[in-house]
């Protein structure tokens, strides 16, 4: 375990090494699951390249000197850190030049250019890089192909095919694993998520690996919605019809909101997807795979991948819903024999 992160100690080992080598590069893209640490990640980091008291490759921060104590504070002057604005599905151009009347003037690509004010280097991180159109990943392209001497950017996004090519071309990937069964139990019980190891266990099977898809689970009581959702891919025939109706049944509990709704829906193509990944990895027996080969449960991944990203795009959701179930139907259920 480094600096309390779980789960990730590989990637710490990649990144001791580009530094013993001098080869620490000027942009990174992370790329995992939601709640596995991705973004503890980077801020520790940043903390460790940061710091003044010990070496960049030890990745090792003192944790007492200046620098060390404003990282913790969350206001380290050479620290530039965007997300998506509460509400919003995009990040949009203005984070990176600023508004039209300060643009070049303010935003990440300015600061990130800036002479760092402590130490040798300056970092930007770039939470929910999912949320880059086109207009803000292209304002992004001079900073990412010719960064500032010292600079290091982070962006930090999901999978792979939620990335622009501009982006995947022009930054080096770092992939993160889901985390162990075991490391999520222990700590939803660390953080007071549950009370007990009993509680926790079961949560973090059905989890696949997310802190933030276990807090899910539990804040809308998604276990009992897992079961039935899940149990329409055990039957010989996929039943659209009635996947649909289960599905409607559980958006509508958010509301009339449509946020609320697409909110709700987005855990529901998780599970689906965890369910399927669990099943090329042979752990799970729920879906026969006579029934489903391993082609099939790919074409399937990505048929929910893209379901996700057409709801990020605002699709409307009952077509969304009904379009998905009817290619996850086609996928796995029987051609009829021909005679």
């Amino acid at each position: 375990m480094w600096q309390d992160i779980h789960g990730h100690d590989a990637v710490v080992e990649r990144f001791r090494r580009s530094l013993t080598s001098g080869r620490l590069a000027s942009s990174y893209l992370f790329l995992g699951p939601a709640g596995v640490g991705k973004r503890t990640f980077a801020l520790k980091l940043a903390k460790a390249l940061l710091c003044a008291n010990t070496a960049e490759a030890d990745l090792a921060p003192c944790n007492q000197c200046e620098s060390c104590r404003l990282m913790d504070a969350g206001t380290h002057p050479d620290v530039d850190i965007v997300g998506l604005p509460v509400g919003k599905r995009e990040l949009s151009i203005n984070i990176f030049l600023g508004d039209r009347e300060h643009r070049h003037q303010e935003g990440l690509c300015h600061k990130i250019g800036l002479r760092p004010m402590m130490g040798r280097r300056r970092v930007a991180i770039i939470d929910d890089a999912d949320g880059l159109n086109t207009e803000s990943a292209n304002c992004l392209l001079k900073t990412l192909e010719e960064p500032p001497p010292g600079a290091v950017l982070i962006l930090i996004g999901t999978n792979r095919s939620r990335q622009l090519p501009t982006i995947l071309s022009r930054t080096q990937v770092v992939r993160f694993e889901p985390l162990p069964t075991d490391i999520v139990s222990r700590l939803l019980v660390d953080q007071g998520i549950v009370a007990s190891e009993q509680e926790a266990s079961p949560l973090a099977v059905e989890s696949g690996g997310s802190l933030q898809t276990a807090g899910e689970i539990l804040a809308m009581n998604l276990s009992e919605f897992r079961t039935r959702l899940l149990r329409q891919f055990a039957t010989p025939v996929l039943d659209g019809t009635r996947l649909v109706a289960i599905l409607n049944d559980f958006v509508s509990e958010a509301g009339a909101e449509p946020e609320a709704k697409r909110q709700r829906l987005r855990p529901a193509f998780a599970l689906v997807i965890e369910h399927l990944r669990a099943q090329l990895r042979g752990q799970n027996a729920q879906v026969s795979t006579n029934r489903a080969p391993n082609s099939r449960l790919l074409a399937a991944m990505d048929r929910c991948i893209l379901a996700e990203e057409e709801l990020d795009r605002n699709a409307n959701q009952a077509t969304l819903l009904e379009c998905w179930v009817d290619d996850l139907a086609r996928l796995f259920n029987p051609a009829p024999s021909v005679r």
